[in-house]
This record gives structure tokens, sequence and C-alpha cells, in this order.
């Protein structure tokens, strides 16, 4: 008996014994695999350096030919993207390939009841969708946007569906749309989001031409409207720009996106949720000093 209960102990340590090498040998492989992703994480993103301060609360630069990352700030932080929704807008619009020469009315459900935001297009104008698609796009004009998206067959619920059919297809899985002109807070994305949404953008010629405008008129009855670009970059000669599109709601805060050239090197920038009328300026051309290897001229803190 006493040699049967010491066979069965001796198997017991035996069976422990096998199972501690297991745990310390599975142990020092995951050791391993962390240590390994964490040095593989570490090559290919780069936080904001120490030397250049960004007061915009998300921020990304990405090299649009290679994909490296040069400056991350909360990249994957969900937010109100505003008016940056007026991108996807466009692509949408002419991936439809409607009529942009077909003559379309500002009615009075274009005019925001959301957040009442202000419009130099009067109820009744009536323009070339293409005239709309460029109010949206340079001069960010929500009633043009809205227009765009009443007209859209199938009505502005077709129109809503389909820009957000197309984010997935683009990969924007952190994307969501409700509106077309993007005063629903319920218009959200990240940083890295984006910085894919706008390189998308930037491979249709009218967007990159139209966001680039630095303004136009347009006829509304016996009165000529002018509109300018609300990117205040685009008239800076130190700038080369190829897309841009600002936005700003109190939710989102200000916004501004980018396809830019910086030390012939292009890039994709996004800055999201600026406090301050001047600082996602400030941010880019903070930016830009810093690619371009200047020292940051030292400017005052924005509100």
């Amino acid at each position: 008996m006493a040699r049967r209960y010491g066979i069965v102990i001796l198997w017991i340590i035996l069976c422990v014994g096998l199972l501690d090498v297991q745990g310390a040998t599975g142990f020092s492989k995951s050791s391993k695999s962390i240590a390994a992703h964490k040095k593989h994480s570490s090559v290919k993103v780069m936080r904001t350096p120490r030397n250049l301060i960004l007061r915009s609360a998300s921020a990304l630069v990405k090299d649009q030919q290679t994909g490296e990352f040069l400056v991350q700030k909360q990249t994957e932080t969900v937010l109100p993207i505003a008016s940056i929704t007026k991108l996807m807008t466009a692509m949408v619009v002419l991936d439809a390939q409607i009529d942009l020469d077909e003559s379309i009315t500002i009615e009075p459900t274009d005019v925001d009841t959301l957040c009442y935001s202000p419009s130099r297009l009067p109820v009744g104008t009536s323009l070339s969708r293409e005239n709309a698609l460029l109010l949206t796009l340079m001069a960010s004009e929500n009633r043009a946007a809205h227009a765009l998206g009443r007209t859209y067959p199938g009505g502005l619920e077709a129109f809503v569906i389909a820009m957000n059919v197309k984010a997935k297809s683009l990969g924007l899985f952190r994307t969501r749309f409700e509106d077309t002109s993007g005063l629903s807070s319920g218009n959200t994305s990240s940083a890295q989001d984006l910085a894919l949404m706008v390189d998308a953008a930037y491979q249709y010629s009218i967007v990159r031409e139209f966001t680039t405008r630095e303004e136009t008129t347009i006829q509304s009855g016996r009165r000529t409207l002018e509109f300018h670009n609300t990117n205040r970059l685009i008239q800076n000669p130190r700038w080369q720009i190829g897309l841009s599109k600002t936005g700003f709601t109190n939710e989102a805060g200000r916004c501004l996106v980018m396809q830019a050239s910086v030390a012939q090197r292009p890039l994709l920038i996004v800055l999201l949720d600026a406090q301050g009328k001047l600082t996602r300026f400030a941010d880019a051309n903070r930016i830009r000093q810093w690619i371009e290897g200047k020292p940051p001229a030292r400017q005052k803190r924005q509100g």
C-alpha cells in the first residue's frame, strides 16, 4: 500500500514539474513576442517630437508616398469632424456621375436649423451642381452641401448611406456620417481615417481644383455674390497645397486637413479640435517649419 501511495505521489510531482516547465517556457515566448512587437512598433510609429508643440487635440502628418508617419498625436481618437465631411460628400457626388451642369435650387429645407450657421447663399438661388460642389468645397457652404444630398438619386437618406458605404470601402472603420455638411456631431472620424480619406479625395482632380481655388463669384438674381476659400494658407506663397478643407462646430472645434508638398515631400496633414481661430493654421506652420528643419518662430499661445 505504501508503495502504491509512493508511486501516486511521484506521478503528481512529475506532472506538476512538467506544468511548471511548460508555463515557464510559455511565459518566455510571450515575453519575447511582446518585446518584439514593441520594437517593431517603435520603428514604424513616431510620436510628436519634443521640439514640435502642437495645440490641436489630435494631429497626424503622414508621407503620402511612403506611408511613413512623421507625427502622431491622439490619432485613433474618434472626434466630430464638422465640414471635413464635405470631402466625402464631393466623392459621393462624383462617383454617381450625376450631371454637373444640371441646375439645382436652394430650398428652405437646405437652411441649417441644427446649428443655425450663417450662409451667403439665399434661398431661391439657382446654380449648377458644379457650382454647388465648388461652394461646398471652397467656401464650405452648408446649404450647397445639403442641396447636393437632397438632389441625389434617392434623396438625402440614400446619399448618407452612400457616404457610409464609401467610407467602409476605403477602410475607414472609425468613421461615420449622418449628414452631408458636417453640422451633425454624429459625423465622426479619427485622424488616421481622415488621412486615408484625404488621400482618396486627392485622386479626384476636381476636388483638388475646387478645394484650392482662392475665390469665386456666383450670380443670384441681380446680385453677384463673392465667396472665398476658408483656408487662409491657400494664399500663402510659402505653401504648396494640393488639397485643403477646413471645419468648425462647437463640438468639433476647429479642424484642418491638407495635402501639401513640404521640402519636396508630399504630406497628408490632419489637425482636429483646435481651440482659437488661428491655432490650426499656426500648427500647420509649425509642422512646415519642423519638416523644413527650421526652428519654429515663438508664437503667443492661442486661446
